[in-house]
């Protein structure tokens, strides 16, 4: 018998149907019900989990069939060990993924939902559509026929007469129809780039999440949702990555939030030492093995940082000496300058060359395939990395010594090979895992 919770996958046929807003209101409805909820998201989205916590109180984990591989996966699966149910959210289509195999797969949601053994709700925006939305729904249902179906939510129903038509088309199609949310226009969360703004950010996140979650005990049945979920295969019981440090001094402010939560928590759980500070506060780096500073939105901060001299000052001491790394915002940050959108360059840290731009912007995104030419914290030289790289930022000087051979999920080589100079490393991508 396993000590694993049953589990679900809330996936939609693209991005913009309203997945991410359901999601959120099940994961707090199932809470208000007293179910220990625990979420996770499917492939390499760094800003739902937040979301996620905020809705139910649990930290939320990302499972990544291109970049983890089985071991990994187990590990992640095991922390929902004490829960009552698990939600998944996937990310763009339901079999959205990439061209190339990865480490268990292509990254896709329908992978995630299979491997994990957990039936897939399908959000459905009908919008300008009513029995030919069954169309859809059936061709997503039947793609994958090895792939648990749960049932559609509709999403977006104009009345309650375009509501009766579309479900008779789900029914002559014989598709369980979960609920049916009637449109809204107040429902979508903020926006930034290609997607949602920081939780942190949110004027009032706890209030829209419960607003969600009153929308869908209204016009869901949480009853058959709950029993739709599924035991999936007991995964044999792994370790999370272990920290590179013993004391980790880690950035954590609205400038620098992103990190994988599966690693910080295998840090915790191997008994690492933890040490949050604020940048932005100007707080000084805490006496610790190793400073890492993660990514997130230096480009919003990037005057504060430049006057946070106390910060640069102990950051520059503990470099000379201990390690320091950067992934993404993080990396920009240990760099000569940064320029913003309205071309004012902001004097960064210094410890690494590296000269960043938002005046031009470009966009940077996809899996990257990493082997380290250079050691950094954690990691030999001649490792094999995977991660996710994301950011809008246009590179104008890279002079330090390249950290490794960066290539995106095809195999091509990308110019964004990270740098090292003594003790300071830095990535533009965020690492999710290491190849054994």
């Amino acid at each position: 018998m396993t000590d694993l919770p049953p589990g679900l996958l809330v996936s939609a046929p693209s991005s913009g149907t309203g997945k991410t807003t359901v999601m959120l209101g099940l994961l707090r409805a199932l809470a208000d019900d007293g179910l220990t909820v625990q979420p996770y998201k499917s492939g390499p989205d760094y800003i739902d989990p937040a979301f996620h916590r905020a809705a139910c109180g649990r930290h939320s984990f990302n499972l990544d069939t291109w970049a983890m591989g089985d071991d990994l996966l187990n590990a992640v699966a095991g922390q929902a060990r004490g829960a009552d149910i698990c939600v998944a959210e996937g990310s763009m289509g339901l079999y959205d993924g990439v061209a190339t195999m990865g480490r268990s797969g292509f990254g896709s949601s329908a992978e995630t939902a299979r491997r994990m053994g957990w039936p897939v709700i399908l959000v459905l925006d009908v919008s300008g559509q009513a029995q030919s939305a069954a169309a859809t729904a059936l061709g997503f249902a039947s793609y994958m026929p090895d792939l648990p179906f749960a049932g559609v939510i509709l999403n977006r129903a104009a009345s309650p007469r375009h509501e009766r038509l579309t479900r008779l088309g789900m029914e002559r199609a014989g598709l369980p129809v979960l609920g049916a949310l009637p449109r809204r226009g107040d429902l979508a969360l903020p926006e930034r780039h290609l997607g949602l703004i920081q939780a942190v950010e949110h004027p009032d996140l706890d209030a829209a999440i419960a607003g969600y979650a009153t929308f869908l005990q209204e016009n869901v049945d949480l009853d058959t949702i709950r029993a739709a979920a599924v035991v999936g295969p007991v995964p044999a019981r792994a370790p999370l990555p272990t920290p590179p440090a013993q004391r980790i001094a880690i950035a954590r402010d609205a400038a620098f939030s992103f990190t994988y939560p599966h690693l910080l928590e295998g840090w915790r759980q191997a008994g690492a030492e933890i040490l949050p500070f604020s940048p932005l506060a100007d707080d000084p780096v805490p006496d610790a093995d190793l400073v890492w500073l993660p990514g997130g939105y230096p480009e919003l901060h990037a005057g504060r940082l430049a006057a946070a001299d106390r910060f640069r000052d102990s950051l520059t001491a503990h470099a000379a000496t201990r390690p320091v790394h950067g992934e993404c915002g993080g990396y920009m940050a240990l760099g000569e300058a940064l320029i913003d959108k309205d071309g004012v360059r902001h004097r960064m840290a210094g410890l690494l060359g590296l000269v960043t731009s938002y005046e031009k912007r470009k966009f940077h995104l996809g899996y990257r395939r990493a082997t380290l030419s250079e050691a950094m914290p954690g990691h030999d030289a001649g490792t094999i990395l995977r991660g996710h790289e994301f950011h809008y930022s246009t590179v104008l000087d890279q002079p330090d010594t390249p950290l490794a051979a960066v290539a995106d999920a095809d195999g091509n080589p990308v110019p964004e090979t990270g740098a090292r100079r003594g003790h300071v490393t830095g990535t533009f991508f965020h690492m999710i895992s290491a190849e054994e």
